[in-house]
């Protein structure tokens, strides 16, 4: 058994095959025979929710002796990634999983990634593991702002200089999507049939979105291999939900509490959901016999997701950020900010949501505001905060949308992006810097300090609003709640919208 001392003398348990069978009892771990294990996923972006959800529905299943056939090979095109590979190949890329529910943690290492691929560039060695037969699906995970969209319109945006490369370079490519073109040409060439493309990204039509994005690539490159695709490779639309938090020392010293020295371990709520369409090219795991839920209404469980948690996320963390507070469960005790995420769901949001089988919008508001409230998640603010510039646009925005449309209640979705324009600002109530937390940071705080002096120039940036920015009702509401948040400050202009 590989063993090692900690500064208080607690031996631990290194995680790797040699030593699954020593683990301490209270750790689940895989029954099956990792050997023996075959992949048929390659998983691009192998990050903590992948790992908590993805891997670890096809671990519950090979836990009953099915989908041997179906391990996953991690895959990244960010050589940033290149460390974390290092980790998880030293310890064979088993992973222990840590739940957090507010009664007790319990842990469980997973066992169905077996392998992670040299991050290179050309990606040579994902080309060549996408083309193999063996592998039917690819799964990614990607973040909302990995897709190359236009801002506006959430449509390909052809004009990306990555995705100019790659249509004159293809067997170089930049990207994820690259890979996975140049990987079709080959397979469609050799006559080895096609694999599904699977987003695992909180994207409204995530499945839709991944096609659109594969299929213009394609059409730069060949169009008889772009007609190929369309006729032969499938894009479900899914949608996924749990929440996970980043891995620091914190959770390094969580996972040792169990016994075992895991250097990346992942933390996770007691909550999971998937659901999928139903369309699948060259086959799937039996992912609904271990809850999974297949459906041909993805939409309306997506809507209900991304609005209302997503979306409630993004509501919570610039208040929070600004008051400097640490963490979401945190920001949900401080009885402004709960008001504010309840007030705007109920009232403005859950209105123009859809129910779905067992649960109405009011319900799932319910059920997100407990989940937030957990204590022990440590789920930080800033994590909730980052790359708001595609959060916002994703989960926030089209709901504006919808409600200018109905002739509904703005007032709190206003109050929302004033508080975000304000989080752009980088300065907190208290006078402390808050660091840059987006890709386009720079251009955000620009329109901030410009909207100081003329509210409108935020709802300006044409390319996260669009037409929203000449719609009257909703500029005054913003303006309003921008100019209370100057002259009053951010508790004063809460307590304001609650009592109203």
């Amino acid at each position: 058994m590989d063993e090692l001392m900690t500064d208080h003398d607690q031996t631990l348990c290194r995680l790797n095959n040699a030593s699954l069978d020593t683990l301490p009892e209270k750790i689940l771990r895989p029954t099956y025979d990792r050997s023996a294990l075959t992949p048929g996923i390659v998983h691009i972006g192998v990050g903590n929710f992948h790992r908590a959800h993805q891997a670890w529905y096809v671990h519950r299943l090979m836990q009953q002796g099915k989908a041997m056939d179906w391990a996953i090979i991690g895959a990244s095109v960010r050589h940033e990634d290149a460390e974390q590979r290092a980790r998880l190949l030293a310890q064979d890329c088993l992973t222990t999983l840590i739940e957090l529910d507010p009664a007790g943690t319990s842990a469980e290492v997973v066992g169905s990634m077996i392998g992670y691929l040299p991050i290179e560039e050309g990606h040579g060695p994902l080309i060549r593991q996408l083309s193999d037969p063996a592998i039917r699906i690819v799964s990614l995970t990607v973040t909302e702002g990995g897709y190359f969209l236009d801002p506006a319109t959430k449509r390909f945006d052809p004009r990306h200089p990555d995705i100019q490369h790659d249509a004159s370079h293809l067997d170089t490519p930049r990207t994820a999507f690259g890979a996975i073109v140049s990987a079709l040409a080959l397979r469609r060439t050799a006559s080895h049939g096609p694999f599904t493309c699977q987003s695992c990204d909180n994207l409204p039509g995530n499945g839709a979105i991944l096609g659109e994005v594969v299929r213009g690539l394609a059409e730069m490159v060949d169009l008889d291999l772009a007609r190929w695709i369309n006729e032969n490779v499938s894009f479900p639309n899914s949608m996924v939900d749990c929440i996970v938090p980043a891995t620091g020392p914190k959770e390094r010293a969580l996972a040792n509490t169990f016994g075992v020295a895991d250097e990346a371990p992942v933390t996770h709520e007691n909550f999971r959901q998937w659901v999928l369409e139903e369309d699948f090219c060259a086959g799937r795991p039996a992912w609904e016999t271990v809850g999974a839920i297949v459906s041909d209404n993805v939409h309306s469980y997506e809507a209900m997701k991304l609005r209302l948690l997503n979306g409630g996320h993004q509501i919570i963390a610039a208040p929070a950020e600004l008051l400097g507070l640490q963490t979401i469960a945190e920001a949900m005790v401080h009885p402004l900010i709960k008001g504010l995420f309840r007030k705007v769901a109920l009232t403005e949001i859950a209105p123009l949501v859809p129910s779905v089988p067992g649960m109405g919008p009011s319900d799932y508001v319910d059920l997100i505001d407990g989940r937030f409230a957990n204590p022990a998640i440590y789920d930080t603010v800033r994590r909730v905060a980052f790359d708001g510039s595609s959060r916002h646009t994703g989960a926030i925005i089209p709901v504006i949308r919808d409600a200018l449309a109905a002739g509904s209640d703005i007032k709190g979705l206003a109050l929302s992006q004033a508080l975000w324009s304000f989080m752009c600002l980088g300065v907190r109530a208290d006078g402390s810097k808050i660091e840059p937390n987006d890709p386009e940071w720079r251009a955000l705080t620009k329109a901030a300090s410009d909207a100081l002096s003329d509210p409108i120039a935020w709802l300006e940036q044409r390319q996260f609003y669009g037409a929203i920015a000449d719609d009257e009702a909703f500029a005054t509401a913003f303006s309003q709640a921008h100019r209370s948040l100057q002259a009053m400050g951010v508790e004063a202009t809460l307590n304001s919208y609650l009592a109203d």
